[in-house]
């Protein structure tokens, strides 16, 4: 349960990015600074880290070895997962769209076709191409119906277009960030650890960040020394300690796609601690009770996801027994 446990830590670092951008929203922020700024505070922290475990040499060295993997994936999982979250998040509220964040947990499921597995068979072992765990699936429904509640009720008080703007950015990030990810563990292979893959990602994803940045200042101006202070606490928050965090917890179930969807699932944590934080931070309303139907479902469905994988985990290990 190891893994499960990083997971809902994860989660709780990572509900301050809902939050801290709902706030940066509500005071008038621009989402390219939002999203830009975490990205490029992140960096001297994570060199320091990275340096400070003398493992800084081989990450370049590896990033060099492979350029256009490095670039082409940290841009999925990062820059396509975390600028549709900040502009999301000028049309819903944080807690909301860290519940519609978690269909993030159908979207991982659904791209398993993609990667391969260790499999042992007579042969010995083998990489076989990974199947859709449609049991797991079966649980996700249930966070999806969640999910669906909320979003009824929020469309029930503003425009369904004001809705639809703060629903499709979060889908293309569900599906960018676990793609990202992934890619990146098949292509490190586990030569590198949870620290040098996030430090890696981030410089690969920096120039198009800078890019941004240089679009904001010509289009938006500077950002309010509030915004900067914000953007630094989610670079530390959910940068740097839960993006670490989440990334350990998918490296130690690499290989087997039901337990990586199954941490995935803890994400689900991110909306009770993104709506605690919402009302005790930004004294925001608490959700309507069908809301809070939705919101149950998503924990839900969450939590019997994850026990119905590691139940079959054990069952396997007593019948090898």
């Amino acid at each position: 349960m190891g893994p499960i446990l990083l997971g809902v830590l994860a989660a709780f670092f990572f509900a301050f990015t809902f939050v801290l951008n709902q706030s940066m929203e509500l005071s008038g922020g621009s989402w390219i600074w939002s999203a830009s700024l975490r990205y490029i505070f992140m960096v001297p922290f994570l060199v320091a880290i990275v340096a400070a475990r003398k493992n800084l040499k081989p990450l370049i060295k590896n990033i060099i070895q492979n350029p256009y993997p490095w670039f082409i994936w940290s841009f999925v999982g990062f820059v396509l997962f975390y600028a549709p979250l900040t502009y999301a998040a000028a049309f819903s509220p944080g807690w909301l769209i860290a519940g519609t964040w978690q269909i993030t947990i159908i979207s991982g499921a659904l791209l398993s076709p993609l990667f391969y597995e260790a499999t042992m068979t007579n042969q010995g072992l083998v990489s076989v191409r990974a199947k859709i765990p449609f049991k797991g699936l079966g649980m996700s429904v249930i966070i999806l119906a969640g999910i669906l509640l909320m979003q009824f009720e929020h469309a029930r008080q503003i425009p369904i277009e004001m809705v639809l703007l703060g629903v499709i950015p979060v889908l293309i990030a569900s599906f960018a960030y676990p793609l990202g990810n992934r890619k990146m563990m098949e292509v490190t292979n586990g030569s590198l650890d949870a620290y040098q893959r996030v430090l890696g990602m981030t410089l690969a994803s920096l120039p198009f960040w800078l890019l941004l940045a240089l679009y904001g200042l010509l289009t938006e101006g500077p950002p309010t020394m509030n915004q900067s202070l914000q953007s630094l606490l989610v670079a530390i928050t959910s940068g740097v300690i839960a993006t670490v965090l989440f990334f350990k917890a998918t490296d130690l179930v690499r290989g087997n796609m039901q337990k990586l969807a199954a941490v995935e699932a803890t994400q689900a944590m991110e909306v009770l601690f993104a709506l605690a934080g919402e009302f005790l931070i930004l004294s925001l309303p608490l959700p309507t009770p069908l809301s809070w139907v939705g919101i149950i479902l998503v924990m839900l469905g969450m939590a019997l996801h994850s026990y119905t994988t590691f139940r079959r985990k054990d069952e396997k290990l007593r019948v090898s027994a």
